[in-house]
Formats: C-alpha cells, structure tokens, sequence
C-alpha cells in the first residue's frame, strides 16, 4: 500500500511536469494533441526517475536507460488510456478543450492503476540476492 501511495504522489508531481509541458507546448504552437505527446514523455521521463529514486527504491538499480526505455513501453497501456481519455474530452467537451488541464486530470486518473501494476512487475522489480537451499 505504501508503494501505491508513493506512486500517487509522484503521479501527482508527474500531472503538474505534464501539465506545464502542454502549456508551454501551446503557447510555442504544436496544438492539442501533439502538445499532449510531448507533455506525456516529459512527465513519464520526471516519473521514471522519481519512481526509481523513492517509490520502488529497493529496485534493481543497473541498466538505468533499459529501465527507462521499459518504463515507457510498460506504460503504453496506461499511455493509451490516459491520451484516449484526454482526446475524448477536449474533443467531444468544450470546457475541456478550452481547458486541457481538466482532460490531463482525468487521462491521468484513468491510468494510474495499470501504469502502477505494470511498472511494479516489470520495471522495477527487485533483484532477489541468495537462494534458498534445504534437503
């Protein structure tokens, strides 16, 4: 419970990072929807890295770039579900394409269970030192 807890509050820090993103995106012209891809990477990279260094901090700690790279091809679920959510709403809600914030909140919520599940098991799984022996 308290890795799911750990990963809700870096999620939260990885909602503001993709938040800011997208904004700054906006402002610099890339539009809804690509703006929204370069916010997710940029958010996933901060969460990877905060995930590694205090949620799953007992995780095997070598091969920092192929767990990087895992950590984004695990959460390609939780990416769909997240970016298929926010397109809905800023499609189909006005309120929510004039403010893409409400639709990053709820793409957000809508993956957190999936990216916890799948980056738990295959990300950042621990690294098992010794055996068991018995006769």
């Amino acid at each position: 419970m308290g890795e799911f807890l750990r990963f809700g509050v870096v999620g939260t820090l990885g909602f503001l990072v993709d938040t800011a993103m997208l904004y700054a995106a906006l402002s610099l012209g890339t539009g809804l929807y690509l703006g929204r891809v370069i916010s997710y990477v940029a958010a996933a990279s901060t969460n990877w890295a905060l995930n590694r260094a205090w949620t799953f901090r007992q995780a095997d700690r070598s091969r920092r770039s192929r767990q990087w790279t895992m950590f984004l091809l695990v959460n390609l679920l939780g990416f769909a579900i997240n970016y298929g959510t926010y397109i809905l709403l800023v499609t189909y809600w006005p309120v929510a394409s004039r403010h893409p914030v409400v639709a990053v909140a709820a793409g957000a919520i809508a993956g957190l269970g999936g990216n916890f599940l799948l980056s738990r098991r295959f990300v950042f799984h621990t690294v098992r030192t010794g055996s068991i022996t018995g006769s």
